[in-house]
């Protein structure tokens, strides 16, 4: 299912309501790593310009240990972002990291690149996701770029309410600022973590698409065209559970309050391209002929 979210242009949108929710699926990549397709399943194909999201969450070291050896990809972006473990990154152009708790990798793989993403322990829990964002047409075949933020660069905002924001795109409402950079769909990603019975509000542009996935707890998303957030019936209980992404409707803004065991979500938005789309494996371009050219170019070793 492609989801497109329409604005509704006679009414005035103020406050983003829930408008579909959705589970993963659980699956296995790379070497046998066990995941969970969030993004790019049967039941949400993709919410442009978002093509793919996958949490890998394991304690057992044989459930992620082969890791994701050398790979290609051309035409988007991979966004890998840790919240347990660590994770050496490689690329045929020299570039390497280990990527560790709370910090991220934004890669523009563009015109191609080959990478691999592997584990940097035996034992203990790795966590994280990897979210993978279209690029445009015209920047389809630039340069590859790597913009790679550890914790300490990556601002956990912390309010006197006890909620904390890890920021790693976009800017809050308090004006924390992400370090990433992006010109092609100007993207927010939030990692929000909120005590019991707390709100949390954040602007967002109106024509971004946005979805919540909720790593802990439940939230409730207000339903109203209304600022006022001390009513919980305007709640109506649209509750978002662990584990489930919620794809919000067009408005300016989104407001959720967590439920009695606190939550924590992933709070992520961006501009929709509205191009056409043709994938092939590790390709994402615009047409046939081009996957058709990016296999040929990938087997003659021109990545």
């Amino acid at each position: 299912m492609d989801m497109t979210i329409e604005n509704n242009k006679h009414e005035s949108v103020l406050n983003r309501t829930l408008h579909q929710q959705f589970s993963g699926i659980q699956t296995a990549d790379g070497d046998g790593v066990k995941i969970t397709r969030i993004i790019g399943s049967p039941h949400l194909n993709m919410l442009d310009p978002f093509l793919l999201l996958d949490c890998f969450e394991s304690d057992d070291a044989n459930d992620y240990m082969g890791g994701f050896p050398t790979h290609p990809h051309r035409g988007f972006e991979t966004v890998t972002y840790l919240l347990n473990g660590r994770m050496r990154h490689k690329d045929n152009a020299g570039h390497e990291g280990v990527i560790e708790s709370g910090g991220v990798q934004w890669m523009t793989a563009a015109r191609g690149i080959l990478h691999s993403e592997m584990p940097e322990q035996e034992e203990g829990l790795l966590k994280g996701f990897q979210l993978w964002v279209n690029l445009p047409a015209t920047a389809k075949m630039s340069d590859p770029i790597y913009q790679e933020f550890p914790p300490e660069s990556t601002p956990l905002e912390r309010r006197e309410n006890g909620s904390t924001i890890r920021v790693i795109a976009g800017k809050t409402n308090q004006g924390t600022v992400g370090p990433v950079v992006n010109n092609h769909t100007y993207p927010t990603y939030l990692d929000v973590t909120l005590p019991a019975h707390t709100d949390f509000e954040q602007t967002l542009p109106t024509e971004h698409n946005a979805f919540v996935y909720m790593i802990e707890g439940d939230v409730s998303v207000l339903n109203a065209d209304s600022d006022s957030k001390s009513d919980v019936a305007e709640y109506q209980n649209n509750t978002l559970a662990a584990q489930k992404l919620g794809i919000l409707t067009q408005g300016e803004q989104v407001v959720v309050r967590s439920g009695d065991d606190g939550a924590r979500f992933l709070l992520i938005a961006g501009q929709p391209l509205h191009e056409p789309i043709a994938r092939g494996g590790p390709f994402v371009m615009n047409t046939r002929a081009e996957i058709v050219q990016a296999f040929d170019d990938f087997h003659s070793g021109k990545f």
